[in-house]
This record gives C-alpha cells, sequence and structure tokens, in this order.
C-alpha cells in the first residue's frame, strides 16, 4: 500500500474512533434512561440464596430482569430507544430483528407509545417467545437465522417501509436502558466485588459496566457466553471484534457471531474478563434456580449462575452481582431443557 492509501486509510480510522468514542455512553446517559423509564419499567427484585452463597463461598445478589415488563431486561433499552424518536418518527414505525426477547420487548414498547413494530425473527425461535411478540400487536416476518443475514433484512426492509431501525444492542440509548439493570442493582445493595452479567452482544454488559464502574470504580466486571459462542472473549482477547460462526446453543438469546461496534469500544476499556459455560452447565443453573429459589430463568438468563455454581471465576469471600437476564421459557421446552 502506498503512503496515500495508507494516509487515507489511517484517516479514516480516525474518524471511525472519533465517532465511537464520541457515542460511548456514560452514567448521565444511564441515569436520564432510568428517567425515562421510571413510570413505565418495573424496579426488578435482587433476591439471595443461603444455598448458593454457601455453594460459592460468596454473598449474592441476583438481579431479578425476569420479572420485568416483557420478560427480560431488554424492554428498558428498547423503551429506551423508541422513546428518544420524535411524533413523526414513531408514527412510521419501527423494525427489530430478534430470537425473542428484544422482539417482544420492542412490540411492547412500541405499543405504549402508540408506534407499530416489525419484527424479524429466525424461524427457529422458541413458540412462545414468537407468540408474545404477535400478542402484542407486531408484525412478525420469520427468516433463516443459518443462512441469511439479519441485519441486512432489517435494513432492507427499514428503508422499503420507512420504518426506523431498533438495533438490539448497538445503540446508545440501548446500551444506556439496558445498563438502568446495573445502576439499580449498585444503588439498591451498594458495595460490590464483582459484577457477573450474559453476554450476547455486549449491550447489556456494556450499560451495566458503565454505570457500576463509575459508582464502584474497583468493582471487577465478568461477563458470560455460551462455550460455543464466545465471540467476545476471544475479540477482547484479540483487541479487535472477531466473528464466529452462529452458534448452536440452548441459550438463544446470546447466539450472536461478533460484538456491536459501539458495545466493544465500551467493553474493552471496561470489561475485565469473559467465562464461557457449556449448555449442560446452563441447564445445570436453571434447575437449581428452579429447585432451591422457586424462579424459572431462560437458558440465557441463567449463564451468570451456570458460571458461579461451575467456579468459573474465584469469588470465594466477596460481594457478588449477577444478572438473571429474563425468564422468557415456556412450560415446554423448560421440561425438555429439564429432563
Amino acid at each position: 500500500m502506498n503512503s496515500w492509501h495508507s494516509s487515507r486509510a489511517d484517516r479514516g480510522a480516525h474518524r471511525l474512533a472519533n465517532c465511537l468514542q464520541a457515542t460511548v455512553i456514560s452514567i448521565a446517559d444511564v441515569r436520564r434512561a432510568a428517567d425515562s423509564l421510571r413510570s413505565v419499567a418495573g424496579a426488578t427484585p435482587v433476591l439471595t440464596s443461603r444455598t448458593l452463597d454457601r455453594r460459592t463461598g460468596a454473598e449474592l445478589f441476583l438481579k431479578a430482569e425476569l420479572f420485568q415488563r416483557s420478560g427480560s431486561f431488554k424492554f428498558r433499552g428498547a423503551y429506551s430507544r423508541i422513546s428518544s424518536l420524535s411524533a413523526r418518527q414513531r408514527s412510521r414505525g419501527v423494525v427489530a430483528y430478534s430470537s425473542g426477547n428484544h422482539a417482544q420487548a420492542v412490540a411492547l414498547a412500541a405499543s405504549l407509545l402508540g408506534s407499530k413494530a416489525v419484527i424479524l425473527m429466525p424461524r427457529d425461535a422458541p413458540a412462545g417467545k414468537v407468540a408474545a411478540t404477535r400478542s402484542y400487536g407486531a408484525e412478525v416476518i420469520e427468516y433463516d437465522r443459518y443462512g441469511e443475514e439479519r441485519e441486512t433484512l432489517a435494513s432492507g426492509l427499514a428503508e422499503e417501509r420507512e420504518l426506523v431501525l431498533v438495533p438490539p444492542y448497538d445503540d446508545a440509548h440501548v446500551m444506556a436502558g439496558q445498563g438502568t439493570v446495573g445502576l439499580e442493582l449498585v444503588e439498591h445493595i451498594g458495595d460490590l466485588d464483582d459484577l457477573v452479567v450474559p453476554v450476547g452482544g455486549g449491550g447489556l454488559i456494556a450499560g451495566c459496566a458503565t454505570a457500576a464502574k463509575s459508582l464502584l470504580p474497583r468493582i471487577r466486571v465478568v461477563g458470560v457466553e455460551p462455550a460455543s459462542g464466545d465471540d467476545t472473549r476471544r475479540s477482547l482477547e484479540r483487541g479487535e471484534r472477531a466473528a464466529i460462526p452462529v452458534p448452536r446453543t440452548i441459550a438463544d438469546g446470546l447466539q450472536v457471531a461478533t460484538p456491536g461496534e459501539m458495545t466493544f469500544e465500551v467493553n474493552r476499556r471496561l470489561v475485565d474478563g469473559i467465562v464461557t459455560v457449556t449448555d449442560e452447565e446452563i441447564v445445570g443453573a436453571m434447575a437449581f434456580l428452579f429447585e432451591r429459589m422457586k424462579i424459572v430463568v431462560e437458558p440465557s438468563g441463567a449463564v451468570a449462575v451456570a458460571a458461579l455454581l461451575a467456579e468459573k471465576l474465584d469469588v470465594s469471600g466477596r460481594r457478588v452481582g449477577a444478572i438473571l437476564s429474563g425468564g422468557n421459557v415456556d412450560l415446554r421446552r423448560f421440561q425438555e431443557l429439564l429432563a
């Protein structure tokens, strides 16, 4: 490459870096999102278990987002994003892509804000999540997650129908909304040594790390991915975004092939590490949460507890917050997994 091309490439990379830096969220953004959500999103409970504390040697605090509206933390980000749109934009409608939780969240948020939603969902998405999305009034369009690019399909729909795209994670308003989970947890519990967070596209951990490290600078933030879907772990190790084949895992909400651009820029600065869990370990955590704590948590929502039970990180003697990110699993699927 000659010097002119090198210089142009450097300038382009610099502009991209500046653009991303300008859109990185702050604690002020998370607090603004919290204000917008105050009258519509539930402040979810923090659960404890003496048995879990004995098993891990830690004092654990589980933020139960399964009790959030639409059944997961995703409602926070979806509402934050759609409420930021102008009345004209909302009147045209929104489009999103999701295997289920973001789909339900966007559908519900759009209905509350007087907008319409079109949702791209994979053909193998859990039937219960598809039904719930439709029940909120959304139009569902199916696609093949292993053979079609959801981002391309969504962009085409947005252009064709003049809809506004609501990304599942790679958006400042979405990340700030998700960050209210961490903000609530720290404000409720106070000092924590660790925060353990499920990782798909990286929006939840980016928002939570922003909030937690602003309030508790010494806190350790650790993400958890499925063993077959460790794109963020690989990306952090390489120092740049890595792509993997669409992972095959029971944690359908974490089937992401590469981290988001914006989320990765936040997470490379604030996340202290990533651990992975197998599908078997996820099922074990779901069973524990059901049998010992009497709660139903979906596979993606159980990965943080799976990592703790499997001793993927040393938390002995520490105060640990962990996020149960959702509970959207129907009875039949729950029985199949635990069988």
